[in-house]
């Protein structure tokens, strides 16, 4: 079995070339996809480049479990809200169970990014003037289904109506688009009979009368393209409730754009809103709602006036953050302060209308932990210092290297320098990636990772020296002393990466950064010892400069108290005596 072993051994040490190609070809092709990606340096975090860090954290004190899909909804809201702001590059993400941390970018107004995130959305009930798919005509499209009334039960039932446009109807002009939405603001949206009685009721209830504030709502609801995304960002921003405004929906696939009247009912007058499933005429899953006093009164009001509309102006949109999240046709007035909506409804569609009526949308409550706010000069300056403070100590570490181990700090050098470039380089394609960013955290992670790595250096290299105490030439030293030195270091370096993962999960914000990078350069340590390190050295033992022992290769015998070298000897042969 020992020969076996001796020809595995000297066909790995005599091809280290191998190890060094494979690890020289995996950085070209890093950095080639560093430079192809165009993300070329590694994202900063808000302490250094700047801007505003908020660490919201969940409460279940609404009805709602505090679960992965109620916390994946509240995230998306939150990103919605944000982006609604106009940031570009803004952060939204979970950390752990239980916290939410929005970064956003420098330049954003603070404060308002703290009144938009985590506080209950914006929700109205507004009447439909004018609606039409992108790139449609602006006319009216039919209803669904004709049997819009109302169940028999106490409880009344808006239903929903699929709407779509023929294909072959040609794509609405600008003058077209325009026409329409004069008439629908210069028109009241009730009757003529019912105007008067009940035009304090509601604010849709009084006729809109040809004003510039109208021409500049034609012409916001004639240029809005919804099949866009900025757009339909910044539809409807900063409209009061009072006022008309236009908005973006969008049913099965296709987006459809609203002129909509002022807002009829406010989302804090509902008092609950629940998802149930009709088992007695097989409607599917609807939604129920309950408003509170003063919402029931306004809610049959406008609902009163609706109905006796064509379409779409028999329909309310229901508007939350400016998107238009259903829009239900009525078909009577709804009384009693209870409400049904039915229609094509999945389970999961069905919660989720009924979270964006009952918590406007978040089914969480959030309490807001932290808020940190840092300009763009302090957190150039604490790049700087990180920066700085990772150059001191890695010219601390190489001034002991070249100290102590003479020649051989050659070795530890290039493999820093190896580790520094992976390093950089998977960080700069992890914030593209995943999301990464480099906090200062992150920074001091990557300083205390100069140490661990050269701490797998220095093993290896005093298992060396130890074996050259033993009397053994260089050659021979460095592959006894290499399983030795790979226990060590493998164990060394998974405590290392156990206290990273541990710490990166219980730890929330920016301590992550430190243990995603500590526990990233530890991962990297392993294989630079592995690739580079150690076949390095294997080539390095067989120069003369190494081998012969000299006094700067720091390999020297006689400085290193040495034994006599180890020779193998053959046993005399005994002596055969012959008796006389």
């Amino acid at each position: 079995m020992a020969a076996p072993k001796r020809g595995r051994s000297s066909s790995a040490q005599s091809k280290p070339g191998r190890s060094l190609a494979l690890i020289l070809i995996a950085i070209v092709a890093l950095t080639g996809g560093m430079f192809l990606s165009g993300h070329t340096t590694p994202r900063l975090g808000i302490d250094l480049a700047g801007g505003t860090s908020i660490t919201l954290e969940a409460k279940a004190d609404q009805g709602s479990a505090l679960n992965k899909a109620n916390m994946d909804t509240a995230v998306e809201i939150m990103n919605r809200r944000v982006n609604g702001l106009g940031v570009s590059e803004a952060e939204v993400q979970t950390q752990g169970d239980r916290n939410i941390i929005v970064n956003i970018p420098k330049g954003t107004n603070s404060k308002e990014a703290r009144d938009q995130v985590g506080t209950t959305a914006k929700l109205y009930f507004r009447p439909v003037l004018v609606q039409e798919a992108t790139g449609g005509a602006a006319t009216p499209s039919p209803s669904a289904s004709s049997s819009a009334s109302p169940s028999p039960s106490t409880s009344e039932s808006a239903t929903t109506g699929e709407k779509a446009t023929s294909s072959s109807s040609p794509s609405a002009s600008a003058t077209t688009q325009g026409r329409a939405a004069s008439d629908a603001l210069k028109a009241d949206p009730t009757p003529s009979g019912s105007a008067s009685a009940s035009a304090s009721a509601s604010p849709s209830a009084s006729a809109s009368t040809p004003s510039a504030a109208d021409a500049k709502l034609q012409a916001a609801y004639t240029a809005l393209d919804c099949s866009k995304q900025t757009q339909r960002n910044k539809a409807g921003d900063g409209v009061k409730p009072e006022d008309s405004t236009v908005g973006c929906g969008e049913i099965q696939g296709v987006w459809y754009k609203y002129l909509l009247g002022p807002a009829a009912v406010a989302g804090t007058e509902v008092d609950e809103a629940k998802a149930v499933y009709d088992t007695q005429t097989a409607a599917g899953w609807q939604v129920t709602m309950d408003f509170n006093k003063s919402g029931a009164k306004k809610f049959a009001d406008i609902t009163g006036q609706l109905a006796q509309n064509t379409q779409p102006q028999n329909e309310f949109g229901i508007v939350l953050d400016g998107q238009v999240v259903s829009s239900p046709t009525v078909s009577q007035s709804i009384t009693g302060g209870q409400a049904q909506i039915s229609g094509s409804f999945t389970q999961e569609e069905a919660q989720s209308l009924a979270n964006m009526l009952s918590y406007g949308a978040l089914p969480l409550s959030f309490q807001e932990q932290s808020v940190t706010t840092v300009t763009a000069a302090l957190g150039t300056d604490q790049l700087h210092a990180g920066l700085l403070a990772g150059a001191i100590g890695l010219a601390l570490v190489i001034l002991y290297l070249v100290f102590y181990y003479r020649g051989l700090s050659m070795v530890a050098i290039a493999s820093l320098l190896v580790s520094g470039i992976l390093t950089y380089v998977l960080m700069a394609l992890l914030g593209p990636a995943i999301g990464f960013a480099l906090n200062l955290p992150a920074v001091c992670g990557a300083i205390v990772a100069i140490g661990i790595t050269a701490d797998s250096f220095i093993v290896y290299f005093e298992r060396i020296r130890d074996e050259i105490r033993e009397g053994r030439s260089l050659r021979p030293a460095v592959e006894r002393a290499w399983p030795r030195a790979r226990r060590t270091i493998l164990v060394s370096d998974f405590v290392s990466f156990l206290a990273a993962a541990v710490l990166f999960i219980v730890t929330v914000g920016k301590v992550q950064g430190f243990a995603f990078t500590l526990g990233l350069t530890t991962v990297l340590d392993v294989v630079v010892v592995f690739f580079f390190t150690k076949p390095l050295m294997t080539l390095l033992a067989r120069r003369t400069f190494f081998a012969s022992g000299s006094k700067w290769s720091g390999l020297d015998p006689k400085s290193l108290g040495a034994k006599a070298p180890l020779r193998r000897t053959r046993r005399p042969a005994p002596v055969e005596t012959k008796e006389a």
